[in-house]
């Protein structure tokens, strides 16, 4: 879509209200878009896919810390004598760390950078590792495993964003998504041979996608966006013809975005209360609104008891397990591919409606567990509901309201609006482990009815709050629903 030439003749005198791009060209399809947008998707280079497969070694990363603590729970136990309460500490203190990583990772990535910033997280998950492998009590291990769920918190915000600035349009969906697809590889992997290492070589492993990641953070560039709010010209011209090819033309793509920098930096240093101003309100809510569904949809605590869920149905756990890692990577795969060519929006819909689907499918199997009524079709329904929960949410809940998160907030507020959005992520992330256990004790099929209406008032909220974001550049995004 192109800027109209006054507003490209007269940036300044602009009232900082306007908006970037008339609001009545909010749904153009690719083909109305100016010509220089396309070029520059067209003619993007292999770096920008390099780019993208260094910065998602964080997201493996993260997967690999997340999936840590499951397989090594009773070595650790047994070799260090902790206790079942020290052991519980020690899990849950990385979701302590990763809050801590989220509130600070915006300002980070603002200062120094977004590469600056994996950096930073990079380091962490390191001393964190070899604070994990060295222990000889549990006061080493929680500081350990404090230091990579920081590390986690920072990644979690940092890759999105990065991936979603330096893509092309026609690529950013997939190439976002991509994040989501590494965490699943990373807790699946570390699941996986977590059975046969021992504890202390199984943190040793987490070193390597660090590795790869603090190496090939040499060898990219930074973030075009990033350098042009810095004012960094020379460098900003120079990563964006690196990422769209040598022979692209990238002059209309480095005007847009230098003109919608320009107008959002005469506004005012973004502070968490600025967030909630009406310019800024809607992208706030469906960027924090995502999050809370996304999490408090129940999938962290059937993610971390799902071997005990089984168990409960009657069916077996290490089979059941397996088969949930096996799906969750293959699809969060598919998503990823198909993300670019159906929308966002439709694989929320799609997501949010097999997870209701499931949770009351795996309701049903225990209430006729409780009641005792067709007892010998339990453990199907059970294994059913939660194989079509964890398929429903790998779909798109998963990875797309990170997709979104990264696309909807301006730059000027993206740090402050990016913490916000993420702190409330773990904090959902930490609420629903923590309750699951209290909440099947209390109603093992009430539990799962509670999920279900959640993720029904996710399909309301994705109907009435969120846009669809395919085939558009972030600017016209942004200017569409802050302007």
């Amino acid at each position: 879509m192109a800027i109209k030439e006054d507003a490209e003749n007269n940036v300044r005198d602009q009232k900082i209200r306007e908006p970037l791009m008339p609001r009545g060209e909010n749904n153009l399809t690719d083909e109305e878009e100016g010509s220089g947008a396309q070029t520059s998707s067209k003619g993007h280079s292999w770096m920008v896919y390099f780019s993208t497969f260094v910065a998602v070694c964080g997201s493996y990363e993260f997967g690999s810390c997340a999936g840590y603590s499951s397989p090594t729970q009773t070595a650790i136990r047994e070799d260090l004598s902790l206790s079942l309460a020290e052991y519980s500490v020690f899990g849950s203190i990385l979701t302590f760390g990763a809050m801590i990583g989220a509130i600070t990772s915006g300002p980070i990535a603002d200062f120094i950078g977004r590469k600056g910033a994996m950096r930073v997280s990079t380091l962490f998950c390191v001393a964190g590792w070899l604070a994990i492998y060295f222990a000889k009590g549990a006061l080493p291990l929680d500081i350990g495993r404090l230091a990579t769920g920081y590390g986690m918190g920072v990644f979690s915000y940092v890759v999105p964003v990065f991936i979603a600035e330096i893509a092309p349009k026609n690529l950013r969906g997939a190439l976002t998504a991509a994040n989501q697809l590494m965490i699943c590889c990373g807790v699946s992997v570390s699941f996986i041979i977590g059975t046969f290492l021992t504890w202390r070589v199984l943190a040793l492993t987490g070193l390597i996608p660090c590795a790869i990641l603090f190496l090939g953070l040499f060898f990219i560039p930074e973030s075009p966006r990033w350098l042009a709010k810095k004012r960094k010209e020379k460098e900003f011209e120079a990563a964006l013809q690196k990422l769209r090819g040598k022979d692209a033309d990238i002059s209309q793509e480095a005007t847009e975005i230098q003109d919608y920098i320009e107008t959002l930096e005469r506004l005012p240093k973004a502070k968490v209360l600025d967030l909630f101003q009406r310019r800024y309100l809607r992208s706030v809510t469906i960027g924090v609104g995502l999050m809370v569904f996304q999490q408090f949809g129940g999938i962290n605590g059937i993610c971390f008891y799902v071997s005990n869920i089984f168990e409960s149905a009657g069916f077996s756990s290490s089979i059941g397990t397996i088969v949930y890692a096996v799906l969750q990577v293959v699809v969060t795969g598919l998503a990823t591919i198909v993300i670019d060519r159906a929308g966002r929006k439709p694989l929320l819909f799609v997501s949010a409606t097999g997870l209701v689907l499931g949770c009351l499918l795996t309701g049903i199997s225990f209430y006729l567990k409780v009641n005792e009524l067709a007892l010998k079709s339990v453990p199907a329904l059970a294994v059913t509901g939660i194989l079509l929960y964890i398929g429903s949410f790998s779909a798109g809940m998963g990875a797309v309201p990170w997709v979104i998160m990264s696309e909807i907030f301006p730059i000027n507020i993206k740090g402050v609006a990016g913490s916000l959005a993420t702190l409330v992520n773990w904090f959902g992330a930490w609420a629903v482990s923590y309750t699951f256990n209290f909440l099947m004790t209390w109603s093992s099929y009430g539990t799962f009815i509670l999920y279900a209406a959640i993720n029904a008032l996710a399909i309301l909220f994705v109907a009435v709050m969120v846009p669809e974001t395919k085939g558009r550049t972030l600017e016209q995004i942004q200017a569409a629903i802050n302007g």
